[in-house]
């Protein structure tokens, strides 16, 4: 499962680099435009796309490397079992979520069918918007990848800063 997670980490990295460069650039290029009084048309609209994807698609790489804000020490309080079935319990609930997210995505690109953006009209909406149903599924997928190693952690009673210390000196001790 480790080489999973790290490929899934690695296309993640580069697709959210690309992403931000590219938004860097446009964002650069209309500026320009803007000095030189040659607004560009599209340029709202497409910065506004890839911030978005740039969300989605950075929470899950979030998901993968269980990076969002949590309550560690909370869980952490609860006495065995409770501990385990809460934990399970939340996973349990986020991957719920994400499925209905994942399938209400889906029914937003059915009604879009169709649509173009306003300032590029050969841009679908339905390509734009296709980050709602994607970024839901690779939110699950990060989400069962990491989950293992995340309940095996809370079993051991372990907070997800002290599991992340431990990764970093086993690596240094790897290295030397």
């Amino acid at each position: 499962m480790n080489r999973y997670s790290n490929v899934l980490e690695r296309l993640l990295e580069w697709f959210l680099m690309l992403l931000m460069v590219a938004l860097t650039t446009i964002v650069i290029i209309s500026v320009v435009y803007r000095k030189l009084d040659a607004s560009l048309s599209w340029y709202d609209e497409v910065a506004s796309i890839a911030l978005a994807w740039i969300t989605y698609y950075g929470g899950a790489l979030a998901v993968l490397k269980r990076k969002h804000i949590g309550f560690d020490s909370v869980l952490l309080a609860i006495p065995m079992p409770l501990r385990m079935y809460t934990a399970v319990f939340a996973e349990v609930v986020f991957l719920a979520f994400f499925i209905l997210l994942a399938w209400a995505g889906w029914q937003v690109l059915l009604v879009l069918e169709g649509d173009t953006l306003v300032s590029l009209r050969w841009v679908p909406v339905q390509l734009t918007q296709s980050v709602i149903p994607i970024g839901a599924v690779l939110f699950i997928i990060c989400e069962l990848i990491s989950a293992p190693s995340y309940l095996r952690m809370v079993a051991a009673g372990e907070s997800a800063e002290h599991a992340e210390i431990e990764a970093e000196i086993e690596a240094e001790m790897q290295r030397t």
